[in-house]
């Protein structure tokens, strides 16, 4: 195994959200339930807000859409802060997971993405109007945004089915 997952491995099994996440009763499903409540937000409103670059929702004004962009980064960081509890309170069923390793290149592809969006598109967007197209390379950056949030989601819901085979528990075992 390499020594910096090793090392990472450790590092995340001896501190504290490790010991209330294996501990306590209600540490895993709260943090379950908060990771939903945020990614609902995030791509409920990113997800939105790609549509309309794509160009479907043409009736709704690109800067009323925008505004909601801070409560879709307020998703993101719940998003965030939950999958770090999950990651800390069982790190070799992640670290070792083909589809995590997978989800966090997908979370790298949006991240690229949406710097990339802001820095060469939204300025063409940001004042676009109901019934107006986005231009072509701000349709692209919303099919790319959709496709990556789509594949953290799937990937995310893959973990399960792709961990460990210490974490496989059946009643014949």
């Amino acid at each position: 195994m390499d020594p910096v997952l090793e090392f990472l491995e450790a590092w995340l099994k001896d501190n504290y959200i490790h010991n209330l996440m294996n501990d306590s009763r209600w540490a895993w499903p709260v943090s379950e339930s908060l990771h939903f409540m945020g990614l609902s937000l995030l791509f409920g409103i990113v997800g939105l807000y790609d549509l309309r670059l794509i160009g479907f929702l043409k009736r709704l004004p690109m800067a009323a859409l925008h505004r909601l962009i801070p409560f879709g980064v307020l998703g993101y960081c719940i998003n965030l802060m939950s999958g770090l509890t999950f990651l800390s309170g069982r790190p070799d069923q992640y670290i070792h997971n083909p589809s995590f390793q997978i989800k966090l290149l997908f979370m790298t592809g949006a991240g690229i993405n949406v710097a990339v969006f802001y820095l060469m598109s939204y300025g063409l967007v940001k004042e676009m109007g109901a019934g107006m197209q986005a231009p072509t390379r701000a349709r692209i950056a919303g099919a790319i945004s959709l496709a990556c949030w789509t594949g953290v989601i799937v990937c995310g819901r893959l973990i399960t089915f792709f961990r460990p085979p210490a974490y496989y528990w059946c009643f014949w075992c």
